[in-house]
């Protein structure tokens, strides 16, 4: 079996260890400086990816330890931002909801260094990854841009300028995280002329995560969009939109997600098995890769820990009956 066959990654964040937390807030209280917070941020990305090696994963994420939420982030970190006060995403998670207030322009890079030093740490190919252009877009408020297509393509500017850095940087996987797309079907050929934009030019391999959504609803077009990989979130539906690739053939790598970030429950390493086994009768191992179903950030360190063991489980399974 090729060595590129069943590779076995996370979608990107980590639960943060209590220590971090502690830390966050001592800074926001004036009780440390930057430079406390910097350094269990870099003993907590440490730690994750300590964690990943000893699971046995294919390639590695940072964990995401020195980010907030994913768009209030890299809002904080681009001009043509604002940031405004708390507002709900789901449940009880709340982030700080960026503001379109000028045109966005990027400031400089934004997560180079982090993946420099965290690749620096392993061996193994660490994924960089950032927010895409239409996320970023429709998680913000808009206090400028005439059109929200208008806002969209100048966020994909800005943001290839991070993505053509990382790769001049030595990143070979490059994800550009789009949980947005999937509940705005009408909007999708916007979505795809910014990814166009983003990845212009790029030969690292591409990808892309988007989680919890109607799939099926924008499903073959979906995949026009530029990217090499596309991450999604299968287990919560029963593997739903595998059944349509008999139809409209998958025709790029398709990374499944086998497990539901948003249950404390830990699934058995069967059912992951079975909704690898179900891919394999559409897509060749080589274009598969085994992912959680989006990232671990709501789990506790103990529960995402035991999810990825059932995961790496199921792929030593399939592997071995390939």
């Amino acid at each position: 079996m090729r060595d590129d066959a069943l590779l076995t990654s996370t979608i990107g964040s980590f639960p943060k260890p209590e220590y971090l937390t502690k830390a966050r807030a001592a800074l926001a209280q004036g009780k440390i400086g930057e430079a406390e917070l910097k350094a269990a941020e870099e003993r907590a990305t440490r730690e994750t990816i300590a964690l990943q090696e000893e699971l046995g994963l294919d390639v590695l994420v940072d964990g995401e330890m020195y980010r907030g939420d994913m768009a209030t982030y890299f809002a904080e970190n681009t001009d043509g931002f604002a940031v405004s006060g708390l507002v709900r995403s789901y449940g009880n998670r709340y982030y700080r909801k960026p503001i379109l207030t000028g045109p966005v322009r990027r400031r400089g890079p934004i997560t180079v260094e982090w993946w420099k030093w965290a690749q620096s740490l392993t061996k193994k190919p660490m994924k960089a990854i950032i927010t895409g252009p239409y996320t970023m877009m429709d998680w913000s408020f808009d206090e400028h841009y005439a059109s929200r297509r208008e806002a969209c393509l100048d966020l994909a500017r800005a943001l290839h300028e991070e993505v053509r850095d990382l790769e001049a940087a030595g990143a070979r996987w490059i994800q550009i995280d789009e949980p947005a797309l999937s509940v705005r079907v009408d909007e999708l050929d916007l979505a795809i002329a910014a990814m166009a934009i983003v990845t212009e030019g790029i030969r690292a391999r591409t990808l892309t995560h988007i989680c919890y959504g109607t799939f099926e609803q924008i499903y073959p077009r979906l995949l026009d969009l530029a990217v090499d990989e596309f991450d999604l979130a299968m287990a919560d539906t029963g593997f739903a939109l595998v059944d349509h690739f008999g139809k409209h053939p998958f025709t790029k790598i398709f990374g499944l997600g086998v497990f539901d970030v948003h249950t404390h429950v830990v699934e058995p390493v069967a059912s992951m098995r079975a909704g690898i086994e179900k891919t394999l009768r559409y897509l060749p191992p080589e274009r598969v890769t085994v992912v959680p179903d989006c990232g671990l950030k709501t789990r506790t360190w103990d529960e995402a820990k035991d999810k990825l063991v059932h995961l790496v489980a199921a792929v030593k399974q399939v592997r071995e009956g390939l």
